[in-house]
């Protein structure tokens, strides 16, 4: 079910009044519709997205075979675990952690859900990646979903300081997906402290080594393979793509109409 506090965080905007974009007053998917069709109409609409449990089948887009396959069950040694993240571990294997997979792929639907939700109602979606191996992985595949990334150090203050920083009412992400959710194998990335400081719902992809408490979604896996990693990025695109397509052809009729 996609939580109600999250719904409100997504407005919509123009493709030209993205990240970073000054808006005074940032027009609300609902009220645009609501102008266009009536409020019963969109009220009626958005509720039955929301309370249907996977609108975007999202369950379908992989499989826990799929999950085996990218490496995602490859923790890091054993030494190296974060108790906090002891309830997502299966085992271990010549003193390496083993993630439950049944787990993950639990988790990791639910991400996929809300990520297409919010694409669906318009929203800013920003990957996040520190891993230079993987940077250019992520970048692509953000920009093919038509959203945006950032890949490398965080200046903390981005978020929680934006309008000094840049100077006008900035518009902030309405999700941030992490890659990794660490700058180094010990220090937390500081968007994800800065993205809790400000209410805006993250996806982390946790190792065994990584703190998931300040994660609204977290999604226990391996965070440094390549091909794991691609494969976090496509099931993401997948979603928001999604999304965006729902979105399409729930304004055509509309739009027809005020044609």
């Amino acid at each position: 079910m996609l939580d109600d506090r999250l719904c409100a965080r997504c407005s919509c905007v123009t493709r030209s009044q993205r990240f970073n974009s000054t808006l005074a007053n940032p027009a609300n998917v609902s009220t645009n519709l609501e102008l266009q069709n009536g409020p019963e109409d969109i009220s009626g609409v958005e509720q039955r997205i929301i309370k249907q449990a996977d609108y975007f089948e999202v369950h379908n887009l992989f499989s826990v075979r799929d999950l085996f396959n990218a490496r995602v069950h490859y923790g890091h040694k054993e030494g190296s675990l974060d108790d906090r993240m002891r309830p997502f571990i299966y085992g271990s294997r010549l003193g390496h952690l083993i993630f439950d997979l049944d787990k993950t792929a639990s988790h990791l639907r639910d991400a996929l859900n809300i990520t297409a939700h919010i694409a669906f109602r318009d929203g800013i979606i920003c990957f996040f990646n520190r891993n230079a191996l993987n940077a250019h992985i992520v970048e692509k595949k953000a920009m093919e979903a038509g959203e945006f990334s950032y890949t490398k150090f965080w200046r903390g203050g981005i978020f929680t300081n934006a309008n000094v920083q840049f100077g006008a009412v900035t518009r902030l992400p309405d999700l941030c997906i992490f890659l990794n959710t660490q700058n180094n194998i010990l220090t937390q990335h500081t968007a994800v402290r800065d993205s809790a400081k400000m209410a805006i719902p993250t996806i982390g992809i946790v190792d065994s080594n990584c703190n998931p408490n300040l994660i609204t979604y977290p999604v226990p896996g391996n965070d440094d393979t390549p091909c794991a990693v691609e494969l976090y990025c496509n099931l993401f695109k997948a979603a928001i793509l999604r999304g965006k397509q729902k979105r399409r052809e729930f304004l055509e009729p509309l739009n027809e109409k005020i044609k």
